[in-house]
C-alpha cells in the first residue's frame, strides 16, 4: 500500500509517517518508481504507535516495545519493556503530582485575589 493509502486508513499525516519511518517505528520497501510500499498489517502498527503516544511514550521507548506487540493493547514478554513502561508510569504519576499541585496554587491565588477585591 502507498502512503497516501496508508495516511487514509490511519489517520496520520505522511509527513508523520515518513517520521515514523525514519525512527525506525514502521518499515516499507521501495518500488522501482522509489515510491514507498507499506505492508497492510502497518496500519495495525501505526494504530498502535498512536496509542502508545498518547500514554506518554516517547518513539524510543515505542521502537523497543513494538516487537513485543502481541495485539488487542496486550504485549508479550520482552526484556526491559516492563521496566520501561514502569519508569514512564512513575514519570506520569510526578506530572500528575506536580499539575495537581499548581491547580491548587492557581485554585488559592484566584481565591486570594477575589477575597482582597470583594467589597
Amino acid at each position: 500500500m502507498l502512503i497516501g493509502e496508508l495516511s487514509r486508513r490511519t489517520g496520520v499525516s505522511e509527513r508523520l509517517l515518513r517520521y515514523y519511518e525514519r525512527v525506525e517505528l514502521i518499515r516499507s520497501e521501495r518500488l522501482p518508481n522509489g515510491y514507498r510500499d507499506y505492508a497492510p498489517e502497518t496500519v495495525e502498527t501505526v494504530r498502535r504507535i498512536r496509542a502508545l503516544l498518547a500514554a506518554g511514550l516517547s518513539t524510543r521507548i515505542i521502537r523497543r516495545i513494538l516487537p513485543c506487540a502481541s495485539g488487542e493493547g496486550m504485549l508479550r514478554p520482552c526484556p526491559g519493556v516492563l521496566d520501561s513502561l514502569r519508569d514512564q508510569l512513575t514519570v506520569l504519576d510526578q506530572r500528575a503530582a506536580d499539575l495537581a499541585e499548581a491547580r491548587e496554587l492557581l485554585r488559592q491565588t484566584i481565591a486570594a485575589t477575589e477575597n482582597a477585591t470583594a467589597p
